[in-house]
């Protein structure tokens, strides 16, 4: 078999990754010479060039890093999000991850564990997962290429015991539909549960954005002792489930969580401190001058609605609408502020002059009854600039265009 590792097959990639992959498959497809696979090569310089902001971190450290396939990397997680993975699990312990497919949590948990066993079902990923652990020169790490499953039965009778365990269950069918409920998602981490309690004292379940969070805590036994939504300033990445075998507790605590670099934004209330708190004051009319504000993806996802309006001292518009009002600036919200410029009714003589005052926009509609792409040729405008543009159903349930900027 070809030395996939050879200095040829490095220089290779190297001279060849600002090329296109496609290109450069129908050039080399049925090429063999220079002991190069041509195939796997391309395979590395598309994965660069895909994966190498979200891995940039991992590919500093070990140049030669090894991707087994595209989908390997479409799959896992970013070196941003895995650090703070990382930070859920205690120093010194032993730690497992029972699908650990391209390994970016193992290797930042090998940072802080005393030793990861990293559990992999598929042979190729298996073998990456191997070498490139060698190849960033982490010594505590144990490759175990087979099933969970198979591997929590032979943990349960070795008497072995980890102090934390992930598990990542698939988050698409074998048709390759979404799925929305955790039970559906493979491994059945709820049927799982009884047995991992046996092994491990904290079990952390990395889940789906897309399931619904009130129906994971209460499909789960014992109860979760916190439900993580996590994402980034602009997308809701995950739903993190933790279960705490030696310290349970009554309410889960629903925390949404905003990763920004090396810093992390967290809203923490439990649904009973939500479903108390009073309803949202509504903004009966917006002035220039007044201020907008978008709750970050993690916490629309968590769904602290009266809650965030509460803390902050925030006005609302309709229920559904889901933004947020002030006239004086709030410091601290966790999401973005928009300053107003403009408020005008969604009216037909407002439609037709729009486009020649703001002919560069980005739209955006919230509870308006139309999307953002129907509202931008409606009004002519094209995307681009500084300015943003809100279609929004008010509280007096009066559709309304708010010309808006960065605050």
């Amino acid at each position: 078999m070809t030395d996939r590792r050879t200095e040829t097959y490095y220089q290779w990639i190297e001279s060849h990754l600002s090329d296109d992959p496609a290109v450069l498959r129908l050039k080399f497809a049925h090429r063999h010479d220079d002991g190069i696979d041509y195939a796997d090569a391309i395979t590395q310089i598309e994965c660069r060039r895909k994966f190498g902001k979200k891995l940039a971190d991992t590919l500093a450290s070990y140049p030669h890093f090894r991707f087994p396939s595209v989908l390997a990397g479409e799959q896992s997680t970013s070196d941003t999000l895995a650090a703070w993975h990382s930070s859920l699990v205690p120093e010194g312990i032993a730690a497992a991850d029972l699908t650990a497919g391209l390994g970016i949590d193992v290797f930042h948990i090998a940072r802080r564990a005393s030793e990861v066993t990293a559990v992999e079902m598929d042979v190729e990923r298996a073998q990456a997962l191997r070498d490139n652990t060698e190849g960033l020169r982490i010594d505590n790490i144990n490759v175990v290429c087979g099933d969970c499953r198979d591997f929590i039965d032979d943990c349960i009778k070795d008497g072995r015991h980890f102090g934390a365990i992930f598990i990542d269950p698939a988050r698409r069918s074998d048709s390759g539909g979404r799925l929305f409920a955790i039970a559906d998602c493979a491994p059945d981490v709820t049927a799982l549960v009884g047995q991992l309690s046996k092994i491990c004292s904290l079990l952390i379940i990395k889940a789906s954005p897309m399931l619904d969070i009130a129906h994971s805590i209460g499909a789960l036994s014992p109860t979760p002792s916190a439900a993580i939504v996590l994402g980034t300033p602009t997308e809701c990445k995950e739903l993190v489930l933790l279960i705490d075998f030696e310290a349970q507790q009554p309410a889960t605590l629903i925390e949404a969580v905003t990763v920004r670099g090396d810093s992390a934004d967290t809203f923490a209330f439990t649904a009973e401190q939500e479903r108390d708190s009073t309803p949202v004051e509504p903004m009966k009319a917006l002035s220039p001058g007044d201020y907008i504000y978008e709750a970050s993806p993690a916490l629309m996802k968590a769904g602290a609605h009266r809650l965030v309006a509460a803390r902050y001292g925030l006005k609302g518009f309709h229920a559904n609408t889901r933004l947020y009002a002030s006239s004086e600036p709030v410091v601290g919200f966790p999401g973005t502020r928009y300053h107003v410029v403009e408020a005008m009714p969604y009216a037909s003589r407002i439609i037709k002059r729009f486009a020649a005052r703001y002919p560069r926009i980005n739209v955006a509609t919230r509870n308006f009854g139309i999307g953002a792409d129907a509202l931008r040729a409606k009004l002519r405008v094209r995307d681009g600039g500084d300015l943003r543009l809100y279609g929004l159903t008010d509280a007096n349930g009066e559709q309304i265009l708010v010309v808006t900027e960065p605050a």
